[in-house]
């Protein structure tokens, strides 16, 4: 599914440069259930997003379902990323006028997926993930797990081969917590879709199967379980 090969990454503040990522090489096989794992500075942040097609690495290739992102053009590239990969923020990111429909209808409407379609199947994914009810709330209306439930919906409901989770779990408490890892533990096992989280959260590590550790912008050892 991916395919990290000697990826770097810097940042420039002013005239000093800050490596990100230091020649990173790993894969990740179709159908996993993943944790990039460390502490804040470690470069799991950046990883991910550059797994995205957020951000260009420096250094190194980088192939997602197939594709060299190096190799895409910016059209190309919006593309996979609007048809193949799928995104839960920290932060949510929901549209704070658009209710929790129409927030999970959004990558569909993008799709071009006809009205009718991408409303039934946004209702039937919002009960999935234990919303039913609560359909025309909008962000304000939910709490944070609600909306991070909203936030898991629309990146599954439009049928990513991936999905890529930046710290999930960061401003959920443990229970709300353990819950939104169960429900994204039986997706990938029933939709088959992969999932990548960056954490350091100790819950999410145990839900992993597989978890590769990070610091200081290198790969720091690897767990399967």
């Amino acid at each position: 599914m991916v395919e990290v090969t000697e990826v770097r990454k810097v940042y420039r503040q002013g005239d000093v440069e800050v490596p990100a990522l230091s020649g990173v090489s790993l894969s990740i096989d179709p159908g996993a259930f993943l944790a990039l794992a460390g502490p804040s500075g470690s470069g799991k942040t950046t990883l991910l997003n550059l797994i995205g097609g957020l951000d260009m690495p420096d250094g190194g290739q980088i192939t997602v379902d197939g594709r060299d992102l190096g190799a895409l053009s910016a059209t190309a590239l919006t593309e996979l990323r609007l048809h193949r990969i799928g995104f839960v923020f920290q932060a949510y990111n929901l549209i704070p006028v658009l209710t929790a429909v129409e927030n999970t209808e959004y990558v569909m409407l993008l799709q071009g997926v006809p009205k009718k379609e991408r409303r039934e199947r946004s209702m039937a994914i919002l009960d999935e993930v234990g919303l039913s009810g609560l359909y025309h709330r909008k962000p304000a209306e939910l709490s944070g797990g609600q909306q991070q439930r909203v936030a898991v919906a629309r990146a599954v409901v439009s049928g990513p081969s991936i999905v890529l989770a930046d710290e999930p779990t960061a401003n959920l408490d443990s229970s709300t917590g353990e819950g939104l890892l169960a429900m994204m533990r039986e997706m990938n096992e029933a939709r088959g879709v992969t999932f990548v989280f960056s954490t350091h959260d100790a819950m999410v590590m145990e839900a992993a199967r597989k978890v590769i550790r990070m610091k200081d912008g290198r790969l720091d050892g690897d767990r399967v379980q």
